[in-house]
C-alpha cells in the first residue's frame, strides 16, 4: 500500500483532468523560479550600479565630466546615472535656448528626472506582476485539481457495494497531490514577491532622495565647456 501511495504512483494514476492540472502548476512553478532568479540578479546589478554612480557623484567630480561618461555609458549605467543624465541633458538644451530663469530651468531638468525615474521603476518592477498572480492563483488551480479528483474518485466508488478507507484513500491521495503541487508554485511566489517589492521601495527611495539632492546641486553647476577653436594659421 505505502508503494501504490507514492507521489509518482498518485500523478501516474489520477485522471487526466487532474494531471493536466499538475502539468500546469509545475510549468507555472519552473516559470515563476526562473523569473525569482532573474529579478534577483538584476535588483543585485542595480544596487550595484547606483551604489557605484553614488559614490563617484559625491567624491567631488564635475558634473560635465559626470555627464559626459554618462553620454559614453548610456547603455551600460544604472537606472541612477540615467536620471542623472536626462536631467542634465534637459538643463543645459534649456541653458542653450538663453533661458536664464533658475526656476524655469530646475523645474525642466525636475520633469525630466521624473519621466526618466518612472521609466526605469516600471523596468525595475518588470515581471513582478506575475509572481503576484502565481501567488494568488495557483492554490485555487490545484484546489480546482483537488475536488476535481474526489469527483472523480467517488463516482468510481458509487458502483463498489462495499466501500473501506484501503479503496478510497488513493483516489483522495491522487487528489490532493493537486493542492500540494499548487501551494509548492504559490509559496516561493509569495515569499519572493513580498521581498522584492521591499528591495524595490527601497530603491525608489534611494531614487527619489538622488532627484532632490540633486535638484539643490544643479543650479549652481558652471555651464559646459565650449570646445576649444583650432589657431589659425599665421
Amino acid at each position: 500500500m505505502n508503494s501504490n501511495l507514492s507521489i509518482l504512483n498518485l500523478v501516474l494514476h489520477a485522471s487526466v483532468v487532474v494531471q493536466a492540472v499538475m502539468a500546469l502548476l509545475l510549468l507555472v512553478s519552473v516559470a515563476s523560479w526562473a523569473a525569482i532568479f532573474r529579478k534577483l540578479f538584476a535588483l543585485k546589478k542595480v544596487r550595484a550600479l547606483n551604489e557605484a554612480f553614488e559614490r563617484e557623484f559625491w567624491s567631488g567630480a564635475s558634473l560635465n565630466d559626470l555627464y559626459a561618461a554618462a553620454a559614453r555609458n548610456a547603455r551600460s549605467a544604472g537606472p541612477m546615472e540615467r536620471i542623472f543624465a536626462s536631467g542634465m541633458r534637459e538643463f543645459q538644451k534649456l541653458r542653450e535656448r538663453r533661458i536664464s530663469d533658475a526656476g524655469t530651468l530646475l523645474d525642466g531638468a525636475r520633469r525630466a528626472m521624473r519621466a526618466s525615474y518612472q521609466r526605469e521603476l516600471d523596468a525595475i518592477e518588470a515581471n513582478l506582476s506575475f509572481l503576484a498572480s502565481v501567488g494568488s492563483v495557483s492554490p485555487y488551480v490545484g484546489l480546482f485539481g483537488t475536488v476535481w479528483g474526489i469527483m472523480h474518485a467517488f463516482t468510481g466508488l458509487a458502483a463498489l457495494q462495499q466501500v473501506t478507507l484501503a479503496t478510497v484513500a488513493p483516489g483522495i491521495a491522487e487528489a490532493l497531490v493537486a493542492t500540494a503541487i499548487g501551494l509548492f508554485a504559490a509559496i516561493p511566489a509569495v515569499v519572493a514577491y513580498n521581498r522584492f517589492a521591499h528591495d524595490i521601495d527601497r530603491v525608489a527611495n534611494m531614487l527619489e532622495t538622488f532627484i532632490e539632492e540633486f535638484s539643490n546641486i544643479l543650479p549652481r553647476s558652471p555651464r559646459p565647456r565650449a570646445p576649444s577653436a583650432p589657431a589659425s594659421p599665421r
